[in-house]
């Protein structure tokens, strides 16, 4: 059973439906022995990295979600759930994450006003890592973002794909057990289901 961890987020259903359309064992959960159990994690994200890492704490399970990333199980993390993975972000000064990873997130320069923030839409990827999740996956598949951070990782090694948005950013990260992506697998038509059925295929 895949655990989709539930402290509100808004694209919760969406990748509990498209999780459901593949024929994946899963359920949404906040309940900490659920989670700890199950075969695999996802923390998917929308919103401000604050006020989740805030609802996180009052729900009792940021402990429990770093207690996952140590136990060798599949853990993903969507949007918002890859910058939870890195120490801060700049949208949140003096709101820690997670510190799974080391690395920063900050705001999507837009030096020549032309860019519009968010980067919201589709995208090309430069993969980098043709296993896990990008197993079978073509370079520049395009996939959907939506956000105004971005993280630029400390160690390059774990960084799996880019993309290009006025600069570069980290759009996907894996090392062991632990996958995050920047943009939305479960907005990201036929190329993100593959992505999800490849995540379901690591807890198999």
């Amino acid at each position: 059973m895949i655990a989709i961890i539930d402290y509100g987020a808004g694209n919760i259903q969406s990748v509990y439906k498209a999780l459901k359309y593949i024929g994946a064992d899963c359920k949404v959960t906040n309940n900490k022995d659920e989670i700890l159990n199950s075969d695999a994690a996802i923390l998917p994200g929308v919103g401000s990295f604050g006020d989740t890492i805030n609802t996180m704490n009052q729900l009792g399970i940021t402990d429990t979600v770093k207690a996952f990333t140590k136990t060798g199980k599949p853990f993903f993390g969507i949007c918002l759930g890859l910058q939870l993975l890195f120490p801060e972000s700049e949208e949140s000064p003096g709101v820690k994450g997670l510190s799974i990873f080391e690395g920063t997130v900050t705001k999507i320069p837009n030096q020549s006003g032309k860019l519009k923030i968010p980067h919201m839409g589709w995208n090309s990827l430069n993969i980098k890592q043709k296993s896990g999740i990008f197993k079978g996956i073509e370079d520049n598949a395009y996939v959907y973002f939506v956000h105004s951070f971005y993280l630029q990782a400390k160690d390059k090694d774990i960084v799996a794909a880019t993309t290009e948005y006025g600069v570069e950013i980290d759009a996907a990260v894996q090392k062991g057990n632990i996958i995050a992506t920047q943009f939305h697998p479960e907005k990201s038509g036929d190329v993100g289901l593959k992505m999800l059925k490849n995540f379901v295929e690591m807890v198999k």
